[in-house]
């Protein structure tokens, strides 16, 4: 590790006004207007660049800097080498025939890619937000000191010790602790592993002795929940599901309307939607595919996402992916800005 860059003068997280981090949600929720209006009222805001062009990041992140002269961050997806092959991949599309036919709709093209990952590199180094952070993986090194050189604090996404431990030796300046609680994808780097089940209490406790600050994630709606993360050690906390219903994000009606519903009372982990786990509410799609499913990211993502637009089109719930977090149903409508002081009052 380069400890002269470590200690190069960087965002310091542990310096927020107020100790809360809008989660970077991909596929829709996390946009510029959420971001800015988190990073503009104390808390640090987050684009996600998952599933998205280099150039379109660019211009989201352009977008924030248009609203707010705020610090803000942005998350990339590390991408792994394939999984699955061909035949499963083949036998898991068959199963979802039915799905497409009621839709109207044909699978999609279930390719392997690396999400545009160095283009989105290169605006990043140009761009320089003031915090990156990484899922799923560990960049290179150089990635890492790429991005502090250019004054960037990078924080890597963890679930487990033996994960901590590769991000700090690829010179991560923060870890974001992420428990079974949190919603949307496990940022586990064996994307074929098993779900953990450490509870994110125990997760803080079991990382305390490294000497690395550590951002709490997984379940934290409250400000209950805000107080007894940084008990355990935390410096801030980071909630995404606390914001998919806050008037600036980007989640769709269907999605919204789920999490208030009677209809979804729980939570589970998946791999029918995308081929790696992820929690959202239990719907008939999980119920009906999820033994069947394979590991398969992105492949089962890209397969599956014309059912989900079609579905998302269609006002279908049953369809697509509505992720969120064990703490849903705690979570409330408005500003990010009132969000954010539940958060920490």
């Amino acid at each position: 590790m380069n400890t002269s860059t470590r200690n190069q003068s960087r965002f310091d997280i542990a310096a927020l006004p107020l100790p809360v981090i809008q989660a970077p949600m991909a596929g829709g929720p996390s946009t510029p207007q959420l971001a800015a209006a988190v990073s503009s009222a104390g808390g640090l805001g987050f684009l996600a660049a998952g599933y998205k062009t280099a150039s379109s990041m660019g211009a989201e992140i352009n977008a924030v800097r248009e609203l707010t002269d705020a610090p803000f961050g942005v998350n990339l997806f590390v991408p792994q080498p394939s999984t699955i092959r061909p035949d499963v991949l083949q036998q898991y599309a068959l199963s979802l025939a039915g799905d497409a036919s009621r839709l109207h709709v044909d699978l999609g093209d279930p390719r392997h890619d690396d999400d545009d990952w160095q283009n989105k590199l290169d605006v990043l180094y140009e761009l320089a937000p003031a915090v990156v952070s990484f899922t799923f993986d560990v960049p290179e090194a150089g990635v890492v000191t790429a991005l502090q050189e250019r004054g960037a604090s990078v924080t890597v996404t963890v679930t487990s010790r033996a994960e901590a431990k590769l991000a700090i030796a690829a010179g991560a300046d923060v870890l974001c602790v992420q428990g079974p609680e949190a919603g949307g994808h496990r940022g586990t780097f064996d994307a074929a592993g098993p779900a953990g089940t450490t509870p994110l209490h125990v997760l803080l406790n079991d990382l305390s002795d490294l000497e690395i600050p550590l951002i709490a994630a997984g379940g934290i709606v409250t400000g209950a929940d805000t107080r007894a993360a940084i008990s355990r050690g935390a410096v801030a906390v980071q909630a995404g599901t606390a914001f998919l219903r806050a008037d600036e994000a980007g989640t769709g009606a269907v999605h919204r309307a789920a999490l208030s519903s009677d209809e979804f009372p729980t939570t589970t982990v998946t791999k029918a939607f995308s081929g790696r786990y992820a929690r959202g509410l239990y719907n008939d799609f999980m119920r009906q595919h999820d033994l069947e499913a394979p590991f398969g990211y992105p492949e089962i993502h890209h397969l599956t996402r014309p059912l989900r637009v079609a579905a998302a089109g269609a006002g279908d719930p049953h369809r697509i992916n509505l992720w969120a977090g064990t703490g849903f149903d705690r979570s409330i409508v408005g500003p990010a800005r009132s969000i954010l002081a539940r958060l920490t009052t």
